[in-house]
């Protein structure tokens, strides 16, 4: 009977030490629904929004509300820079790199309140043609005790010396531990990339590799962008699978 009390006591205590993490996991949850709901969200927006899966995508990725959070390349769309400043803005930090012009783009975005912890690292980018790849200017991340830095589809845009480069900037801007986060389409393994459908495909293997090469660590893998009608073998434009590409999804970690 004793014993029976004495487990059942530590089963209560376990939990009650368990609460803090479920309140704050659903505290986090709870700000990106509401930063979905968001009125400056556009409608081509929220379309995309059962495609990129915020809520499960940025709990895999360990997404807390006080981070210090980069996001490399949010476009002109921002449509993951719309949902993680509201997350962070009493807690944490959102800073995104991008070009002079795509912040210009953003008009008054980052004057509402909701973006008072976001914050600009501005490069250049000049679109090369005949590689089809942006060439990426100089990056300066003034600091190296970031959590979590995101490159979400855009690291087919880099050519093969930017992406080493670039994956090392990540490695430096990262405290120990932090998270550096590559979603991509996907390209079938060894199948050569060609001069028509493939080019804004990845090798997920390529991609793992030259990632380690800079000193991360492969973390988890997670096959929520699976797709099925995906044939690995066409433009991610093509209307047989827009909005439905087949996507791998890494979390590096710092070592």
């Amino acid at each position: 009977m004793k014993n029976g009390l004495l487990r059942l006591s530590i089963m209560m205590f376990s939990s009650l030490l368990a609460l803090p993490s479920l309140v704050l996991a659903q505290s986090v949850q709870d700000k990106i629904s509401a930063a979905m709901k968001m009125s400056y969200r556009t409608e081509a927006e929220r379309v995309r929004d059962t495609d990129r899966k915020a809520p499960e995508a940025l709990a895999f990725m360990g997404l807390r509300d006080n981070m210090k959070v980069i996001e490399f390349f949010p476009a002109r769309q921002a449509w993951y820079t719309k949902v993680l400043a509201p997350v962070l803005a009493d807690k944490g930090q959102l800073w995104v790199i991008d070009s002079d012009a795509t912040f210009k783009a953003w008009g008054d975005l980052l004057k509402d309140p909701v973006f008072k912890s976001t914050k600009t690292i501005s490069t250049e980018a000049s679109y090369n043609r005949a590689e089809r790849r942006y060439e990426i200017g100089e990056i300066v991340i003034p600091f190296k005790d970031a959590d979590l830095l995101l490159n979400i589809r855009e690291y087919h845009n880099m050519n093969a010396a930017d992406k080493a480069r670039f994956n090392k900037i990540a490695f430096n801007a990262l405290k120990s531990g932090g998270k550096y986060v590559v979603i991509d389409h996907t390209r079938r393994h060894m199948q050569a990339e060609d001069d028509g459908a493939l080019f804004r495909r990845e090798d997920p293997v390529d991609v793992v590799l030259e990632v380690q090469a800079a000193g991360f660590v492969l973390e988890k893998a997670s096959d929520m962008f699976y797709s099925a009608v995906d044939p690995l073998n066409v433009e991610v434009g093509d209307a047989s699978v827009t909005n439905r590409t087949d996507r791998f999804f890494f979390v590096f970690r710092k070592p």
